[in-house]
This record gives C-alpha cells, sequence and structure tokens, in this order.
C-alpha cells in the first residue's frame, strides 16, 4: 500500500506544478501581452473559452466547476 501512498504524493505534486505554470503563464500573458513566444498558445484565451463554455451549459456547467473544485480542495 506504500507504493499507492507514492504516486498518490508524486501525482499531487505534478497537478499542484501545473497549477504554479498556468498561474505564471496568465501572469506573463497579462504584463507581456497575447503574443508571448515561448507560451506558444493563449492561456487567458484557453481560459475564457473554458469559463464561456461551462456557462452557456447551464446547471451542468456549474456542476462540472462545483466537482473540479470539490476535487481540487480534496486533494489538498
Amino acid at each position: 500500500m506504500d507504493i499507492f501512498n507514492t504516486v498518490k504524493d508524486w501525482l499531487r505534486q505534478i497537478a499542484e506544478l501545473g497549477l504554479m505554470v498556468i498561474a505564471a503563464a496568465v501572469v506573463l500573458e497579462i504584463i507581456f501581452g497575447a503574443g508571448v513566444p515561448f507560451l506558444g498558445v493563449s492561456i487567458l484565451g484557453n481560459i475564457t473559452a473554458l469559463s464561456a463554455e461551462l456557462g452557456s451549459q447551464g446547471l451542468v456547467g456549474l456542476i462540472s466547476i462545483a466537482v473540479i473544485i470539490w476535487l481540487y480542495n480534496r486533494s489538498r
């Protein structure tokens, strides 16, 4: 069972690293604009599109956001 805890810890650390990278990319895009050459994609555009898509789905979008937040808080 110790291997499962180790894998779980690794996955938690990878998820935290991913969130930090996303936060840094958002800050860089705010500072330098959408044409940040080393990102290659528009992070804010993707976040905005995801929010719009979930928002247009009404109750299903609200439930999806609630599940994502619950999973994130549970992993902490």
